[in-house]
């Protein structure tokens, strides 16, 4: 095997319409076994190793319309302290753009509400110190009442965000529970608790938010994560041109 058969492997997948992630993931599987037969002594090089995966095309992210947004945060909660929880939950969300891991790690110390901002520890550890608005700081203080009469008192950690059994809530619970409230308002609207992050961050640069602050408060490593927003901003650009131009 050299690096030509594993190009015509790789040529040959895309002629049978394999997306270019797929192939590129059949491509790293073979690079990984390469390196464990050089590693052992079983073969002299990897020819895989200098083989270029598929370019892939970027999806443009979705997200969320505020009215959709406006409606499942109005939703009626009816003393539930759970859907109290939740709608906390989508507030901070939707205020600060922060990863579901990120949210679940948070501690009641992490919180500073009267400053308006939250201490969240990113991929790899890293700490920042995020913002949020006034209507996440309405829906915090009313559940830190709900919250403290539910919390199991012998805890280790102190937990921002707790579950019925009144430990820390899993991402699992989350994901499950904030997709049946926007199931059960919004049918259709796709949730998943990233949505989110992306809404934030669409929701920002349609208002004139400069894009490296936006980088920041989502705690990114580098700008070009941060620039597949403005492509939406472009794509919409598009379509008022088609909707509105004689020769478009």
């Amino acid at each position: 095997v050299d690096k030509k058969t594993v190009q015509h492997f790789v040529g040959s997948l895309t002629e049978k319409g394999l997306s270019p992630k797929s192939t590129g993931r059949k491509l790293a599987s073979i690079k990984s076994f390469f390196r464990y037969l050089l590693k052992h002594a079983h073969v002299e090089s990897n020819p895989a190793s200098a083989v270029k995966a598929p370019k892939q095309h970027a999806t443009l992210p979705k997200f969320l319309q505020k009215e959709v947004l406006e409606q499942v945060l109005s939703h009626s909660d009816k003393d539930d302290w759970q859907l109290k929880r939740d709608k906390t939950i989508l507030e901070l969300l939707y205020s600060t753009g922060i990863r579901l891991s990120e949210l679940v790690a948070i501690d009641m110390g992490d919180v500073q509400i009267d400053q308006k901002t939250v201490k969240v520890f990113g991929k790899g550890g890293k700490e920042r110190i995020v913002p949020f608005g006034g209507k996440a700081a309405e829906a915090l203080g009313f559940y830190f009442k709900e919250r403290n009469i539910h919390v199991q008192k012998d805890l280790d950690d102190n937990p921002l965000f707790i579950s019925k059994q009144g430990l820390r809530i899993s991402p699992r619970t989350v994901q499950s529970r904030l997709k049946k409230l926007f199931d059960s308002v919004a049918a259709g609207s796709g949730f998943t608790p990233h949505l989110m992050r992306h809404t934030f961050a669409t929701h920002l640069l349609d208002r004139g938010a400069d894009i490296r602050a936006v980088k920041e408060l989502l705690g990114h490593a580098s700008l070009s994560s941060t620039q597949i927003y403005t492509h939406l901003e472009i794509e919409k650009m598009k379509k008022i041109f088609k909707q509105a131009h004689p020769h478009a």
